[in-house]
């Protein structure tokens, strides 16, 4: 062919590639040119890189109980020091103030590699790296488009702006490893100090680790000697963007790394503490979302010290010996305010995750006679009104009859005899006269839940304490007493203040109960449980103290539960398989080992602390000849809430409860006599059989009487056979 013939084809040959390749360019700058229109900054960013996870306080607002969800604190720019930025910058980005957002030569590389099918190689800016992990929109898929969002992206964010600004959202974005988001997160995760406190270092280090944050985490061996060379790497560059001199370079050692520690690990009552603040944020309406990302700064009810003061009362009163079934709970309650101030909730949370004290619910036993009593004193009643304390006490067909502990008759006794000696028959009997449907109501007015009460409504026993309830609810319910009469509501939160710092603060508005004379007097008929009758275990000598033992059939569980006019605390103990409380061969009342740590924990909770007394009683030494204000024969008539209940009142000579003592003295009495003793329902005492003689009883009775009869009332209800009872639930 001829010469000239090949040169008019090489020419027409190039000039179509040089028409192609123009249109390739033209093609590629138009695709680029609509891509940089179409993708505008985004106007929201990732939910996870500015998510912060939320900080649960003690009462005082300044103690941290526990941070829940993302491990992350933004800081601002200036309070990270200098040459933490410096390192960051000559670890990943040296010449970030300089560049326009990215680099080409990375980019490129980046993107050849995804063509590939090569894994994609890093070369990106602290701008696109920030984009990528703070704009939404952008995957983390490896796509030359979503490449191409992130460089255009990129572009605009530098023109837009400053380099500190991205920079600051880059240090509070960036993964770290050991589960910290961010730089403040990284300081303290990896050297237990506050970012403003990093030495050079320490901040050369958090900016080693950005590029391998699995591998530098804990490194060891291998991984530790290419964690101190990476280090090094970083120091030198410093020294290189001069960040550094080299004499500051050579004279920088590498840091000591603190052991990793889980990031949420609670010890100690904590798990407890952090399991009814979420079920309570929970019932407040906060999704587990905005827990664990909205930043939320929560306050709780819980004092620090009080919780510590309730697990030393457990463990220092129990004995080593103490079965490992046996369970104990405590919470303690403010009458002003409803707020839980401390509880136990068990041994260990790791391995019983189900508390004592908010979630296990067991028979109230004689505990809720304060609400049998505080019923019939709203109704009208008075502490002089008699009630019918003989034993056993048949109730409509029943023939077998409900009786005392030890089958022990008091006669006709007034309503602070029956409380102070807990008569089962008197309060079965009141509860008679007044309806139960009364007790019911003021039950669930004081806390206790009406789903609780309802299986047990018509039961004859329902003032025995058949009815189940938790630790909480039984202090709720004397925090009613103490608050005269008005009930606040349990609860674990004091304020919540989000993301954008508006606090929302919890004020439980009181509700009254019941009036507040009957709430006066009712707590006057306690205090003479303390300090004459089952509950003298727990009297503090330096202050009034208001409360009631609660021993269910056969101890299955026992109680005490009493007040200060400023705090209300309830202690019981039971076993996960619902047998009797027994430690070291001994059956428990209410008035021993429950008394004894309610005492021990309101020793240290009420310890320099205000006394204060109680509200006086009506007039206490007039008696009540009562009318029944309904026909015991009339169900319907006994239904009706509205009958008027007005007892006439005639003056009649004062039964004084008498003292606490350990002994009774010598003596003839009433044919009907009773003892008294050091312990809650044991040894024999003067009854009901006619002569003179001495002996001991139960700490809960007058002394005097003649003859030796049965031992006095131990604190239990002893419902009949067929009445429906509660156990405990585990």
């Amino acid at each position: 062919m001829p010469k000239g013939g090949k040169d008019r084809r090489g020419r027409r040959l190039l000039r179509i590639t040089l028409v192609v390749f123009g249109i390739v360019v033209v093609s590629l700058a138009g695709a680029l040119t609509a891509v940089w229109f179409m993708t505008p900054i985004p106007d929201s960013t990732q939910p996870e890189a500015t998510a912060e996870g939320s900080v649960i306080y003690y009462r005082d607002g300044r103690t941290v109980l526990a941070r829940q969800g993302v491990n992350r604190k933004s800081v601002s720019l200036e309070q990270v020091p200098r040459h933490v930025r410096d390192a960051v910058i000559a670890a990943e980005n040296r010449s970030f103030y300089e560049d326009k957002g990215v680099s080409l030569k990375g980019t490129f590389r980046a993107m050849w590699s995804t063509l590939t099918g090569r894994q994609l190689q890093g070369g990106s800016t602290i701008t696109q790296q920030m984009v990528r992990n703070y704009y939404s929109g952008l995957s983390q898929e490896r796509s030359v488009l979503r490449k191409l969002k992130e460089i255009m992206i990129s572009l605009k964010v530098d023109r837009s702006k400053p380099k500190d600004w991205v920079l600051e959202q880059y240090l509070n974005t960036i993964y770290f490893g050991r589960g910290a988001d961010g730089v403040q997160a990284a300081a303290d995760a990896y050297f237990r100090t506050d970012v403003s406190r990093l030495t050079v270092a320490q901040g050369a280090y958090l900016a080693a680790v950005i590029q391998q944050p699995s591998r530098f985490a804990d490194p060891q061996g291998a991984d530790l000697e290419a964690a101190r060379a990476r280090w090094r790497s970083v120091v030198d560059g410093m020294v290189q963007t001069g960040a550094l001199t080299s004499e500051q370079a050579a004279a920088t050692t590498f840091p000591t790394l603190r052991k990793p520690r889980p990031i949420f690990a609670p010890k100690g009552q904590e798990g407890y503490m952090l399991d009814q603040v979420a079920a309570e944020l929970k019932r407040r309406g906060y999704t587990d979302e905005a827990v664990n990302q909205g930043g939320l700064k929560i306050v709780s009810t819980f004092d620090k010290g009080l919780m510590a003061a309730a697990e030393r009362a457990v463990t220092s009163v129990l004995p080593a010996s103490t079965p490992a079934k046996v369970r104990t709970g405590l919470a303690a309650v403010d009458p002003a305010t409803g707020e839980v101030l401390a509880f136990y909730g068990g041994r260990d949370w790791h391995r019983q995750p189900y508390d004592n004290s908010f979630g296990a619910k067991v028979q109230a036993g004689s505990t809720f006679k304060a609400y049998t009593l505080a019923a019939a004193l709203d109704a009208g009643f008075g502490l002089e009104t008699r009630v019918n304390g003989n034993s056993p006490l048949r109730i409509a067909s029943d023939t077998r009859g409900i009786p005392n502990s030890g089958d022990y008759s008091y006669g006709q006794i007034n309503l602070v005899k029956a409380t102070q000696s807990s008569v089962n028959t008197a309060f079965v009997d009141l509860g008679q006269k007044i309806g139960l449907h009364r007790i019911v109501a003021t039950a669930e007015k004081a806390g206790i839940p009406a789903e609780q009460l309802a299986p047990h409504r018509l039961a004859a026993t329902l003032p025995l304490g058949v009815a189940s309830v938790s630790a909480v609810q039984n202090a709720s319910g004397f925090a009613t007493f103490a608050a005269e009469g008005v009930h606040r509501e349990a609860h674990v939160i004091r304020s919540i203040t989000d993301g954008k710092g508006q606090t929302t603060r919890v004020d439980t508005k009181g509700r009254r109960a019941f009036a507040e004379q009957a709430a006066v007097d009712a707590t006057y008929a306690m205090t003479q449980v303390v300090t004459a009758g089952t509950g003298s275990a727990a009297r503090l000598y330096d202050r009034p103290v208001a409360g009631k033992t609660g021993t269910t059939d056969k101890s299955a569980s026992v109680w005490f539960a009493g007040f200060t006019p400023q705090l209300a605390v309830a202690v019981d103990m039971f076993r996960d398989d619902n047998r009797p409380v027994v430690v070291d061969g001994s059956a428990l009342y209410g008035g021993t080992y429950p008394a004894q740590i309610w005492r021990a924990f309101m020793t240290e909770a009420m310890k320099g602390k205000p006394v204060r007394e109680f509200g006086e009683p009506s007039n206490y030494g007039y008696s009540t000849v009562y009318e029944d204000p309904y026909d015991a024969d009339d169900e319907e008539e006994e239904e009706d809430e509205d009958r008027p209940l007005a007892p006439s009142r005639v003056p009649e000579e004062t039964t004084t409860p008498a003292p606490d003592q350990t002994a009774p003295p010598d003596g003839t009495g009433p044919s009907t006599g009773e003892g008294t003793g050091p312990r809650d329902g044991e040894g024999t005492g003067t009854g009901p059989e006619s002569g003179t003689g001495n002996g001991t009883g139960p700490a809960n009775d007058p002394a005097g009487g003649t003859g030796t009869g049965p031992g006095g009332p131990r604190d239990q209800p002893s419902p009949p056979a067929g009445v429906p009872q509660d156990r405990p639930v585990h």
